[in-house]
């Protein structure tokens, strides 16, 4: 599939035979419809692509519509969150960006049209009896003694409705539907409230607000929508989808409902991502630990790496939880491809070559990037002092440690083969630095005899390397499913080592330019993302995945032929 499209599936297979049937003449018009009450997060990343993504591969268009009909808990942040959010996913609507407020009087219009042909009553019970009256999935709904209303009583009571007469909780209006039908969703919904709040858009001019499944088919048919994508909650209220657009008669989109995205080690509910803000356990909804789209952009996430995990999920109808290695997987291999290696040392060990001259100072040319011979070369510089990873030295090894050890040779990445001679330790016993030697002979890391060396470490130049710190995040939850204990709060689970802090790293000078948002590969290390929090005189690095790939191993092993055992010859009687 070409970036942008969404592979095929059974939403593309409904409408290939609409297109057959010619039952929109042809159209594919789509719509990411999301309510601005929070900050996006990866599942809507998958609805994205899934409808921008159908209306690209058939020629059509998509809409960015903000459900806004509910003004109590909305924010123009979060409006200004999701656009920024979609725009960077990589799509855009053109001038098709559409409010629910935009309707507000032609969906008034049709619920005084609802009245008048008796298929709709305002309703005086109280919250807490209509949903008594309600019934249960194996009882039937009883009717409301305001149900038969005269047609008039019910018009001028829902006008009065709408001026503001009835306080919060004394009026709704309802759909006259079966109070005994089988689908809940279908016992006389409520269609309007009375909501005492102004509207981010509309001010004071409503006291009355649509819900959310009045107001979402009767949008679509508006906007001309020809497939109304939903994640599958909404199957049971496709009923009530028909039934407005039925009675009202006007234009009929298509309602279909695909499987949401679960994601591992994470929550996906919107009610939950609020609570993890709100109290504290994250420093907001950009917080690198968040599943949230502008979390993931800090973390170091790209948009081509979650359009591709969107597309290799696949849609479906079964509900599952997807490993989070998978998503990891593709942004891996996105940032191999696209960005610049660098080297950094994290937990620094101070190496002191003691052959080498006390005032040189080598260039060393360093590959930005094997996979993109483009990307060209940078000058790095080698001096006497240098910090490689405490975690490359072990004064006594194990077997299968190839790294430094006394009396070992091993290769400095782009620079020279050098050995261990001496460990200097404090009163303690720690070891404060190590003294080597080096083989001039090496430079460029290849020795002229053809001896070789078993690693290769990386290194900065104590002299010229760039304090730094890094923020090492993790999962945010210690368990696959945090919401799968009932008896358990999700917030039980929280890892409360999801984030180190590492103060100072040492960079390379070649970073000394480097912007917020720009991604690199530490070497050895992980992948690194330039935090906004940097300063012209502090830079701080994100990690944004390790560079070891759990999910190919998965892949791989589940991919394996079981070994044939071999059978042992029976002993001779």
């Amino acid at each position: 599939m070409t970036d942008g499209e969404t592979s095929r599936n059974f939403i593309t297979d409904i409408i290939d035979a609409h297109n057959e049937s010619d039952r929109f003449e042809g159209r594919v018009h789509t719509r990411f419809p999301p309510e601005p009450n929070g900050y996006l997060h990866i599942g809507h990343a998958k609805s994205i692509c899934l409808n921008f993504g159908l209306a690209a591969q058939y020629g059509g268009l998509c809409n960015l519509r903000f459900d806004d009909t509910n003004p109590a808990k909305e924010e123009q942040e979060y409006i200004d969150a999701i656009t920024e959010d979609v725009r960077w996913l990589g799509y855009d609507w053109d001038d098709r960006l559409f409010f629910a407020s935009d309707y507000f009087d032609e969906l008034y219009e049709m619920a005084l049209e609802l009245i008048r042909i008796g298929r709709a009553y305002v309703d005086e019970l109280s919250p807490d009896a209509i949903r008594e009256y309600r019934g249960t999935l194996t009882e039937a709904g009883r009717e409301s003694p305001y149900r038969n209303r005269p047609i008039d009583e019910n018009l001028a009571l829902f006008e009065k409705m709408r001026a503001g007469e009835f306080k919060e909780g004394e009026a709704v209006l309802r759909a006259k539907i079966d109070m005994a039908n089988g689908n809940i969703n279908l016992r006389d919904p409520v269609m309007y409230r009375i909501l005492d709040a102004a509207h981010p858009r509309t001010g004071d001019k409503w006291k009355i607000y649509p819900m959310y499944d009045f107001a979402h088919g009767q949008s679509d048919s508006i906007e001309g929508i020809t497939h109304s994508i939903c994640t599958l909650e909404y199957e049971d209220h496709r009923p009530l989808y028909d039934w407005y657009l039925d009675n009202i008669e006007i234009f009929h989109p298509q309602q279909i409902e695909f499987a949401r995205l679960n994601l591992s080690h994470t929550v996906l509910s919107k009610r939950k991502l609020i609570r993890l803000v709100r109290e504290g356990f994250v420093s907001g909804w950009d917080d690198p630990r968040m599943p949230t789209i502008s979390g993931l952009r800090r973390r170091g996430y790209t948009p081509e790496a979650i359009r591709e995990f969107c597309d290799d999920i696949g849609v479906g109808k079964v509900k599952g939880v997807v490993a989070l290695h998978k998503l990891e997987y593709h942004l891996r291999q996105h940032l191999n491809k696209s960005v610049d290696r660098v080297m950094a040392v994290i937990n620094p060990l101070k190496v002191i070559i003691e052959n080498y001259p006390d005032d040189l100072v080598e260039e060393m040319e360093a590959v930005n990037n094997p996979e993109d011979a483009s990307a060209g070369t940078r000058a790095v510089p080698f001096s006497k002092v240098l910090y490689i990873e405490r975690d490359d030295f072990m004064e006594a090894p194990p077997r299968k440690f190839y790294r430094l050890a006394p009396g070992r040779e091993v290769r400095l990445r782009y620079a020279y083969f050098i050995t261990c001679t001496d460990v200097i330790k404090d009163e303690n016993g720690e070891i404060l630095e190590l003294r080597c030697t080096y083989d001039p002979a090496t430079r460029g890391g290849s020795a002229p005899d053809g001896r070789r060396v078993k690693s290769t470490l990386h290194w900065v130049s104590a002299r010229h390397a760039i304090k730094a710190e890094a923020r090492l995040y993790d999962n945010l939850f210690t368990v696959e499913n945090p919401e799968g204990d009932r008896e358990r709060d999700f917030t039980a689970f929280i890892n409360h080592d999801s984030l180190s802090i590492v103060d100072p790293i040492y960079v390379e000078p070649h970073l000394r330019g480097a912007q917020p948002g720009g991604r690199y590969q530490f070497e050895r290390l992980a992948y690194f993302v330039l935090d906004e929090d940097s300063t012209a005189d502090k830079l701080v690095f994100n990690r944004t995945v390790t560079l070891r790939d759990q999910w190919r191993k998965v892949r791989n092993k589940a991919g394996k032929k079981p070994r044939k055992r071999r059978r042992k010859k029976a002993a001779p009687r």
